[in-house]
């Protein structure tokens, strides 16, 4: 029996052990916190038999091992069950150690994918050769990213960053929830500036690793060399900026990187999960700089935007996906980009695992998990409790005919929302609103929808019903 070497990394194979492992993989990405994800699940490796009976995981040291053993073994066990339709015998192991490249030593690797060069470096050659890296995902382009209502503003904001680094829109803050392409654009802006002008000093990362590389710096007290890397670049893409949140002299070198930054006319591009003065416990004058160039919002995909979104993503898989099952998923996968990412892998391999043409029929068992908790925990009767409990009015105020502002207002939003979040008809909406006619729910959806685009102080309420409403 073969077993094949698999690492979380996109387009490594579309081998069936492949697909369990990364549909596995994409699956917790969609379940656990970014931060737990990162941390924990997505530096595992894998072997998975041909059968797919056995799944060995690498793991990279003794604590993790017992770590992952006891916090999501039983999980991962039972998603790959899940997902095979077979019992599947999981087993963690610690990683092979690192072999330099110089040495002849037989790998461990059975299939070894592009990045082993990297994984097999000696410390000393790691550290010099991503001394300069600029953590680029060169997949992430502005091509590859499809473009809606929901993010054309960003969009249009970051193409003419990347065209003319520097100028107008510094900085660029984009803010949006969990999945909705805000990274994406990032790298996005660097790609293009690298193809543009190939010499430029670009550098992605994330808010948690320039508090890493802070916390480094005082405890070798190498800041000229901090400095150096920070306030030389021509762009920086910072990631997660409401990671600075308590952290003082974070706060303090990223200011003074900021200040150096503009006064060389470099750009600065960053991402958050609220706009600037929604920020909890970072600096004021940190937040009136971020405030201070140009600050966008990436909303949840729209159903045609989210159609064209598994097409696309189906089609680089070498799948043609009937648009009647991409607007199946659509429409009951509604909150980013992620989760419809992870819906369409489940498909795919679950197409694989047993041989059957994508159907909705298909997609409806591939999903059945998905599509039980999204029916048990959204509904219109849930909305209108939520919503009442967050505006203080009573649940009666959402049937009654009362019209001041104080009652109207929220009756319109969990209109709205009962629309984006339900398979309800607009006639069936009004019906559980007090009886109120399929134009009037039309009006609110309309109403609140165009007001979202243009109220910082709305669009962030509804995120947090939103977040609230789906667990």
């Amino acid at each position: 029996m073969t077993e094949g070497f698999i690492e979380n990394q996109p387009g490594t194979g579309v081998g069936p052990g492949q697909s369990l492992w990364q549909t596995c993989i994409d699956q917790l990405a969609q379940e656990l916190p970014e931060q737990q994800f990162n941390t924990w699940i997505k530096p595992l490796t894998a072997q998975v038999s041909d059968d797919l009976g056995k799944v060995t995981i690498f793991v990279a040291n003794r604590f993790k091992l017992d770590w992952i053993r006891a916090q999501y073994s039983q999980r991962l066990s039972g998603l790959m069950e899940s997902l095979s339709g077979q019992v599947v015998q999981i087993e963690l192991a610690l990683a092979p150690r690192e072999v330099p490249v110089r040495s002849q030593a037989p790998q461990r690797v059975v299939d070894p994918l592009p990045v082993a060069s990297v994984v097999n470096q000696t410390p000393s050659e790691e550290r010099n050769s991503n001394e300069f890296r600029n953590r680029l995902n060169s997949a992430l382009t502005f091509d590859t990213l499809v473009e809606g209502t929901a993010n054309r503003m960003a969009r249009a904001a970051a193409m003419h960053v990347s065209s003319m680094p520097g100028h107008l829109y510094n900085p660029l803050f984009i803010y949006g929830g969990v999945g909705l392409g805000k990274t994406h654009l990032m790298h996005a802006v660097g790609n293009r500036l690298m193809a543009d002008k190939p010499g430029s000093k670009v550098l992605y990362i994330h808010a948690e690793q320039f508090v890493s590389d802070v916390v480094k710096a005082y405890q070798r007290k190498t800041f000229d060399e901090f400095k150096e890397r920070y306030h030389s670049l021509d762009l920086l893409l910072i990631d997660d900026v409401q990671f600075f949140a308590n952290k003082e002299r974070t706060q303090e070198e990223f200011f003074n990187a900021f200040e150096a930054l503009l006064a060389k006319k470099s750009h600065i591009v960053m991402t958050s999960d609220t706009y600037p003065k929604g920020l909890a416990d970072i600096h004021e004058r940190l937040v009136s700089r971020f405030d201070s160039g140009l600050t966008v919002a990436i909303e949840p995909p729209e159903l045609e935007m989210r159609v064209a979104i598994l097409i696309n993503k189906a089609r680089v898989e070498g799948i043609d996906m009937p648009e009647e099952v991409a607007f199946f998923v659509a429409k009951n996968v509604r909150s980013n980009v992620r989760e419809l990412e992870g819906a369409l892998r489940k498909i795919l391999a679950y197409s694989r695992f047993n041989q059957k043409e994508i159907s909705i029929l298909l997609a409806r068992e591939a999903l059945r998990d998905l599509l039980s908790i999204q029916n048990r925990q959204i509904s219109v009767e849930n909305i209108q409790k939520t919503v009442a409990d967050y505006y203080k009015i009573k649940i009666a105020d959402m049937y009654s005919k009362k019209r001041p502002a104080s009652i109207a207002r929220p009756r319109q939003i969990a209109m709205y929302l009962a629309k984006e979040l339900t398979q309800k008809s607009l006639p069936e909406i009004g019906e559980l609103f007090g009886g109120r006619d399929h134009t009037t729910v039309l009006h609110a959806v309309r109403k609140i929808g165009g007001e979202r685009q243009q109220l910082t102080e709305l669009n962030q309420q509804l995120h947090v019903l939103e977040q609230t409403l789906k667990g």
